[in-house]
């Protein structure tokens, strides 16, 4: 039996969407962009707090911490390309040392999995921001707070930015964190989305720190581009992981639903390392013929692509 390739369609129309005057101009004050992004903000959260919509969270965040750990190696003069950055993530052998790139992915990763529930929930966040802020972090994240209730959840995150590069102009990594957690908090979240770390740039920080509203209105932009550009990702994944779970009961392959799942969760899938010779986070078994004959097959029904266009070590996903 065949089956024809499944087409990632391009009707969203049951998606919450932005509304066209948030995409129609630039915002161009502080109250335009705290009014804008609002209404941005509230599609995001009905996209990722609605499970009815489909969205693969689990994806979402491990695709977003991605191009975190993209946006801050070159904030902080790496300049690494997002493909190496996966690599060195991924290809190391276990017990081995990622370097600097697979590192700073495995960070944001971490970040992506913080629970910001439980009279402890800051334990993590400390354990993650390291010794020279640990002592700092609840003070950090409740000034944010405080202006985001004020003044709207951009401004809150860029307070507690500048407040970090204050105290270490190369804590970048550690700002955009603390940035993170503080949106998610104005938004109700339970767990953080990297969002604000993409497009930013060190010209920008440290103007932050030095010059005051007029920088601080760049940076508040940024970061509703960003937001924008994270609900078109959020409705993306959303469609191809409907089209996913429609071919999956079509698979014969054993533990395909497993197989299958991994894909709605990791954004780059090695069949030889994630799939073979169990099914990673199951006892499934899957020989590494069968893995990459599982891999090949997802991409000849059009739900998945091969991600390193190499002959080998290749590595999957259903991603844009």
């Amino acid at each position: 039996m065949t089956y024809q390739p499944a087409t990632v369609s391009d009707d969203l129309n049951t998606l919450p969407k932005l509304p066209g005057w948030v995409t129609s101009g630039r915002a161009e004050t502080f109250e335009s962009v705290a009014f804008q992004s609002g209404a941005a903000l509230t599609v995001l959260d009905q996209l990722v707090s609605d499970p009815s919509q489909g969205v693969p969270l689990k994806l979402l965040a491990n695709q977003l911490a991605l191009q975190a750990a993209t946006g801050t190696s070159k904030l902080e003069g790496r300049l690494a390309r997002e493909a190496d950055i996966r690599d060195a993530y991924l290809l190391t052998p276990e017990g081995a040392a990622r370097g600097p790139d697979g590192d700073l992915l495995a960070f944001w990763r971490d970040a992506a999995q913080l629970r910001l529930t439980g009279r402890d929930w800051h334990d993590p966040v400390q354990g993650l921001v390291g010794a020279a802020f640990a002592e700092d972090v609840l003070r950090l994240i409740a000034s944010g707070a405080t202006r985001a209730k004020t003044e709207g959840p951009l401004a809150g995150c860029v307070a507690v930015m500048r407040a970090v590069l204050e105290a270490d102009d190369r804590a970048e990594r550690i700002a955009c964190t603390l940035s993170d957690i503080v949106l998610a908090q104005a938004l109700g979240w339970t767990s953080v989305l990297p969002v604000t770390a993409h497009h930013l740039t060190k010209v920008m920080l440290r103007d932050l720190v030095t010059d005051g509203q007029g920088a601080e209105l760049k940076v508040q932009q940024c970061l509703f581009g960003f937001i924008e550009g994270t609900i078109r990702l959020v409705r993306d994944l959303a469609t191809r992981a409907a089209a996913l779970r429609a071919v999956t009961p079509k698979l014969r392959a054993k533990g395909s639903k497993a197989a299958a799942d991994l894909f709605l969760s990791e954004d780059a899938v090695g069949p030889s390392m994630m799939l073979s010779p169990t099914i990673q986070g199951t006892t499934i078994p899957m020989t590494d013929r069968a893995a990459r004959r599982f891999c090949d097959r997802l991409v000849e029904l059009g739900v998945a692509r091969e991600l390193t266009g190499r002959p080998t070590f290749r590595l999957y996903g259903i991603g844009p």
